[in-house]
């Protein structure tokens, strides 16, 4: 399986703009540039595609590790704080609330384990990762 995005980006790092796309559409010339990027700026980063693609597979890939162990979560939400400095993105940290009926607190926590360090996303960041999970 292969996925792509494309990037367009116009004039100077500081004053230019760009526009991101997705294969899928979900993501069509959506804006991105300085202020979006490092101020509070209109439009994405890719930092913050970086923060949702983190929560995204975590959970997806917790939801499998799940059901390979006979449970199914009511919910699973995940909060991912990408962190930037000095040009080099230094942390991730995942925030899970999650809500899985009948499961033990050791299973929960050997499952939440398991996702941190075997979603892929985990394994493409070079970067610490941490991780506060609650089951409700």
């Amino acid at each position: 399986m292969k996925r792509n995005a494309t990037a367009v980006w116009l004039g100077s790092g500081k004053t230019g703009k760009g526009v991101l796309s997705a294969q899928s559409g979900i993501l069509s010339n959506v804006q991105y540039s300085y202020t979006s990027r490092f101020e509070e700026g209109t439009g994405t980063n890719p930092e913050e595609l970086v923060a949702a693609a983190h929560a995204g597979c975590f959970s997806m890939k917790l939801s499998f590790i799940l059901d390979a162990a006979g449970f199914t979560a009511d919910e699973l939400t995940t909060q991912c704080v990408i962190t930037l400095e000095n040009g080099a993105i230094t942390s991730s940290h995942l925030t899970l609330n999650a809500k899985v009926p009948g499961i033990s607190q050791q299973k929960f926590d050997e499952s939440v384990a398991d996702a941190k360090e075997n979603c892929p996303i985990s394994k493409l960041l070079n970067t610490d990762i941490s991780l506060e999970a609650k089951l409700n």
